[in-house]
Formats: structure tokens, C-alpha cells, sequence
């Protein structure tokens, strides 16, 4: 059964260019490491410290086997210590969701 990985991240809408350089890095990342990245989406009106990511895996395993190899990817890790030195992002906040099918 595919799963979608929704994100929905609090940012500092200070540092909005940071989240969005952030984001960018991943675009190769995570298809690298096995999930079909749907994209990022970045605040343009309205609220402004709200982003969300968009990742499909054919199911849960293949989820736990994508999150194993990012913490073995060198890109991976140097990202995910950009945005603890930048301290951008304030919250995340991960939802498993599947399509409904008829």
C-alpha cells in the first residue's frame, strides 16, 4: 500500500530564504535515497511560517528503509545540521496518509 509522508513545518519567517535554501538540497537527496519527493511548498500569502514537503514510499518499510539511508547520506546529514545551526525551522510535524480508492 503506497504511503504519503505529508510535513508540515513552523518556520521562522525571518529566515524563510534559509528553509527555502534548505529545501532545494533535498530535491536530489531524497529521490537518491529512495523517496519520490512531490515537493516543497513555501509560504507566499497569507501565513508565513508555514511550509510542507510531500514524500511517497511504496509502503512503511520502504519509509524506514529510505529514513536508514539518509542517516548514512553525507548530503543528508550536512543538511540536517544547516538547520539545526540556522535554527529555521521551529516545528515539524509528520502525517501518514494513503489515498482513497474507490
Amino acid at each position: 500500500m503506497m504511503i504519503t509522508v505529508f510535513i508540515r513545518y513552523q518556520i521562522d519567517p525571518f529566515k524563510r530564504t534559509l528553509f527555502e535554501e534548505y529545501s532545494k538540497r533535498w530535491l536530489a537527496i531524497i529521490p537518491r535515497c529512495g523517496g519520490d519527493l512531490h515537493g516543497y511548498w513555501m509560504p507566499h500569502e497569507g501565513t508565513n511560517n508555514i511550509a510542507f514537503a510531500l514524500i511517497s514510499f511504496e509502503n512503511l518499510a520502504a519509509y524506514e528503509n529510505y529514513r536508514a539511508r539518509l542517516r548514512t547520506d553525507e548530503e543528508g546529514m550536512a543538511n540536517f545540521a544547516f538547520a539545526e545551526e540556522n535554527k529555521f525551522i521551529l516545528a515539524e510535524e509528520r502525517s501518514f496518509l494513503r489515498k482513497v480508492v474507490a
